[in-house]
């Protein structure tokens, strides 16, 4: 037993003194400097993981390696505040401001040990093999290795520091209480810390994909599945065109709209096409409008699939002039995306109040466009991701009380049965990740989302 204990230690040595890289190493150094881009650069982590036009470091790893960078930095960014809190409690003194490359490897090492099924030494001798392999943080290589051990120890105080903590950044914490008060907030976080299911809105025969994909029939009608049994494109029905991924929510704004059948209809900011296919599906004449043509061929490859046809136009929403005015315009405007962390955890570290400001003032210009686009009678339905007030609530008043020919359209109850307590005296639609209660939290919540309706006067 001591002779192979010796030769375990010599062999992390020899890791940790030699300049190779060893077996893991890639991936980890490749997660430190991807959280550094996140959350101090303000970069999306959708970006840097992108598989087509991703970080170089991301692209260079194989899929399994991908597959665990991408599990490294969710559950960092998820987790970010207790993870540093736990690694707080074993420093001495507070790390140097400007030591940012030193934390991300704490952090990264952390997050393994804490919350994922990576051994404690394996975390602990690749975080100070990553130390050592930058001339910023060699000489901390010392403090990696007690810090994380340390961390390691006091697992067991994980549970009372998770319950104490708030798992986001003041700002986030502070509008949303702001928005929904202290227990709705504590909801909404709570689920924030829960992985997130995969949603499907299907063509037809939602039980017997349920059954197939090893999920379960929303009452809003989409398919929920909580952890998929393989990557989307291997899973059953999709080469057939059998469905699309789609959050639940998101699947809402388009089922606002009614007896769509036969009507001209314009989808704004359409990629990558979840709404478009909807109102396809139902029988709509449809033009979807994105301002990126390489959104758009992405659209274009995602009706393909779903053997679903619409017309396809890449131009700006604020110049864009039909040759006749659309019976319906559905307006899924650009957003902070704060209704999404659950699956996008990384939203809170790389958007500010400031963004919400602008992000708001672009919403009203591309409503008022809507406006313009749609026929006098006809009708707008305005939605977003945001859980901000400013993108929605406030923004909806502003442009009822600015606009003589709109009239709200209020939203009723039972048009939507299944979420009507997402539906408010004004008649919006508001939706949280606190919402709708499925028994277990992996099949329970939703995007926050909000949805207006208006009808343009005669």
């Amino acid at each position: 037993m001591d002779a192979a204990r010796s030769r375990e230690q010599r062999r992390r040595k020899s890791i940790q003194s030699q300049n190779i890289e060893a077996p893991g190493l890639a991936p980890r150094k490749a997660a430190i400097r991807l959280l550094g881009a996140i959350v101090d650069a303000r970069t999306s982590l959708d970006g840097l993981t992108d598989p087509e036009h991703g970080h170089p470091q991301f692209l260079a790893l194989d899929g399994r390696d991908r597959s665990l960078l991408r599990a490294i930095l969710v559950t960092a960014l998820r987790y970010r505040i207790t993870i540093g809190r736990m690694i707080e409690r074993h420093l001495e003194r507070p790390l140097p401001a400007n030591a940012r490359s030193l934390a991300h490897i704490l952090h990264v090492g952390a997050t393994q040990i804490l919350f994922l099924d990576v051994p404690d030494s394996a975390a602990v001798d690749l975080a100070v093999a990553c130390a050592k392999s930058d001339p910023r943080t060699v000489r901390f290589a010392g403090l990696v290795n007690a810090v994380l051990r340390n961390v390691a120890r006091s697992k067991g105080d994980l549970a009372q520091i998770l319950r104490e903590t708030v798992d986001a950044p003041a700002w986030f914490h502070e509008r949303l209480v702001a928005a929904y008060g202290a227990d709705r907030t504590a909801a909404i976080l709570a689920m924030h810390r829960i992985e997130t299911p995969t949603d499907f809105s299907v063509k037809s025969d939602a039980e017997g994909w349920a059954e197939k994909l090893y999920g379960r029939v929303l009452p809003t009608g989409s398919v929920r599945v909580a952890r998929l049994q393989a990557a989307v494109p291997d899973l059953p029905g999709f080469n057939e065109g059998a469905w699309w991924v789609q959050d639940a929510a998101a699947a809402l704004p388009a089922r606002l709209l009614g007896d769509i059948r036969g009507l001209n209809i314009a989808d704004l900011c359409a990629a990558p096409g979840g709404k478009t296919a909807q109102l396809v599906l139902a029988g709509a004449e449809v033009t979807a409008l994105d301002i990126s043509a390489s959104r758009l061929k992405r659209l274009q490859r995602n009706l393909a699939r779903l053997g679903l046809k619409a017309a396809t136009v890449a131009a700006d929403i604020r110049t864009y002039k039909p040759a006749e005015p659309f019976d319906v315009v559905l307006l899924d405007a650009p957003c902070s995306s704060t209704g999404t962390v659950r699956r996008h955890p990384d939203v809170p570290w790389t958007k500010s109040p400031e963004d919400i400001v602008k992000l708001a003032g672009l919403q009203r210009e591309l409503l008022d466009k809507a406006a313009a686009l749609v026929r006098p009678g006809g009708r707008i339905v305005f939605s977003n991701c945001s859980l901000d007030p400013l993108e929605g609530e406030d923004l909806v008043r502003a442009f009822i009380d600015d606009r003589k020919d709109i009239r709200l359209d209020p939203i009723h109850h039972a048009e939507l049965p299944a979420i009507a307590a997402s539906i408010t005296p004004e008649g919006w639609l508001r939706t949280t990740p606190a919402d709708l209660d499925m028994g277990t939290p992996e099949f329970s919540g939703l995007d926050g989302f909000f949805a207006a309706r208006f009808r343009k006067a005669g």
